[in-house]
């Protein structure tokens, strides 16, 4: 039998029945789904357990009656057990009227302002398609055109670009004479996202040589924020013959997917800004919301690449890089 772990529970019986419910909402607090068995103990011994009609009905009704939001999980009689099956993506799910997180094989009881980040979090992925309060003429055309030639280019669509209305009708950012989030985000003239940038003389913030504000789309502070990197690292060069070529300490391949991942993770409903640290030995690439993380890139200083986000130090989570 497997060990306990974040989506997998073991309970002797159902006399722990209260405790079994506290874990179904904290696994699925953190992963969405899990399974949970009555008759099994913690070190994955079978112990049996009563697996008549009723005892699967009783444990169905506490489940019903002490989750929120409703779940409706699969249980079942297996080896003298009985085992629950559940799932569900409507976040935070409370159980006896708490927040409850699996860390490891255990519970534990979320902050308020925890509960608080997961909401938000829930709300931010729905917020960027919903149709915003602006019209297509905040649209820059310009903009709009460049990003649908370069997407072509790279297959990722299969049209050219004709007008506004009928390029975003196709991306699915028009509806009702209105733009959505998104479009307004990617391509407003009216400059809706803003990132600071800096360069620090040591590994640390106590003094600084340049400090920025930039405001504009999306697509417009990818290129600035690049701009802004590849002018304040330092180059080496390496010469092959007559040939000279330019090398980055840091690869600007990793920076830019960086750049992208920090745009793409953001809480566009958060009031802080995204923002570029270039220190002495790393750089900081940070933004506010999402699951933070960090991307290692060695330099020729032995300098870091790193994508910070605003959430608790315990849930670092390392990010793959280029």
């Amino acid at each position: 039998m497997k060990r306990e772990d974040e989506t997998l529970e073991f309970k002797k019986s159902t006399a722990q029945l209260k405790e079994a419910i506290i874990s179904i909402a904290a696994i699925l607090n953190k992963h969405k789904k899990g399974e949970l068995y009555f008759g099994i103990s913690n070190d994955g011994k079978i112990i049996g357990q009563d697996t008549s009609e009723k005892t699967i009905r009783n444990i169905s009704n506490a489940i019903s009656e002490h989750i929120e939001p409703k779940i409706y999980p699969a249980i079942t009689e297996q080896n003298k057990c009985i085992k629950v099956e559940f799932s569900g993506n409507d976040c935070p799910y409370y159980a006896f009227g708490r927040a409850y997180i699996r860390v490891g094989d255990e519970d534990r009881k979320l902050s308020a302002k925890e509960i608080e980040n997961m909401i938000l979090r829930k709300s931010a992925v729905k917020w960027d398609s919903k149709i915003s309060d602006s019209e297509i003429n905040e649209i820059n055309g310009n903009t709009l055109r460049e990003f649908i030639q370069k997407a072509k280019q790279a297959k990722r669509i299969n049209f050219k670009y004709t007008n506004k209305k009928e390029v975003l009708e196709k991306l699915n950012m028009f509806k009702d004479s209105k733009i959505s989030n998104a479009a307004k985000l990617l391509f407003s003239k009216k400059e809706p996202v803003e990132v600071q940038a800096a360069v620090f003389a040591g590994i640390d913030k106590t003094t600084f040589l340049d400090i920025k504000q930039f405001k504009g789309n999306i697509y417009q502070l990818l290129k600035t924020g690049e701009s802004y990197i590849r002018e304040h690292i330092n180059w080496r060069a390496k010469l092959t013959g007559s040939t000279r070529e330019e090398i980055p300490e840091v690869p600007m391949r990793a920076i830019i997917e960086v750049l992208v991942n920090s745009f793409c993770h953001r809480d566009y409903q958060a009031p802080e800004s995204n923002k570029i640290a270039i220190f002495k030995d790393r750089i900081e690439i940070w933004n506010p919301g999402g699951f933070p993380g960090r991307i290692y890139t060695p330099g020729f200083h032995n300098r870091q690449t790193a994508v910070h986000s605003e959430k608790p130090a315990n849930c670092k989570q390392p990010l793959s890089c280029c």
